[in-house]
């Protein structure tokens, strides 16, 4: 009787620990679905100028609105677009209106069409967000330089490399065609909401915990006593 009752405790305590985490899981799936609507909200907010001293955190997706020219150079950032394929993000200066030179992620092109990506020479007025990508770890490769390949949008790297401020609109419409460029504006889609799913994990493993423990627990108690030596 006691080895069962102590199976009980060890599968009730599992059970419950599991549980716990399960409803942290819930918890803080509530608070990320409540941060991924901030960011909607934030992103399709009405476009403003753009700030002469934008903040890294607290104008991250801020929309704006801004005129100017492209200048010829440009950046090829190698991404991958899910049922297109393999492509680049198109990134260029823009000298605005006021003589400032900041970056434009114009959009998304085929690997194919790469060389049919023109500058428009007439101003554009570009609507878009502000955006400071978190995109480089130990594991990025350096940019190809001779081919023009970058593989992550390396913001300061590539101000540097275009002369620009290390500031970056991400485009969301605009008033010239840059060829076969698509834009390709900021969403919420690259935040990771796992939440739901490891919640589903820890409650399955609560329910596995109990079913093994009264299976234990059910063997335990229908086992023989041995006979004693005659």
């Amino acid at each position: 009787m006691g080895r069962i009752l102590f199976l009980i405790g060890i599968g009730l305590g599992g059970a419950a620990v599991l549980i716990a985490l399960g409803v942290w899981q819930v918890q803080r799936l509530g608070w990320k679905q409540a941060v991924l609507a901030d960011i909607t909200a934030r992103i399709s907010a009405e476009p403003v100028a753009l700030p002469d001293d934008p903040d890294p955190v607290a104008d991250k997706y801020l929309p704006v609105a801004v005129t100017g020219t492209y200048a010829p150079e440009a950046i090829y950032v190698l991404v991958s677009q899910k049922q297109i394929g393999a492509g680049y993000r198109v990134i260029s200066p823009l000298v605005t209106d006021a003589g400032r030179r900041v970056l434009v992620d114009r959009g998304f092109v085929r690997v194919d069409d790469r060389d049919a990506v023109t500058t428009p020479a007439e101003p554009v007025r570009i609507t878009g967000n502000l955006h400071w990508p978190d995109e480089i770890d130990s594991y990025t490769p350096e940019p190809d330089l001779g081919a023009n390949i970058w593989f992550a949008r390396d913001l300061p790297a590539m101000a540097q490399s275009l002369n620009t401020e290390p500031l970056l609109i991400v485009a969301r419409e605009t008033s010239q065609s840059g060829g076969p460029v698509t834009p390709l504006p900021v969403d919420t889609a690259g935040i990771p909401n796992d939440h739901l799913q490891y919640a589903i994990t820890w409650f399955s493993l609560a329910l596995i915990w109990v079913a093994m423990t009264a299976v234990f627990a059910l063997r335990g108690s229908r086992r023989r006593p041995e006979r004693p030596n005659s």
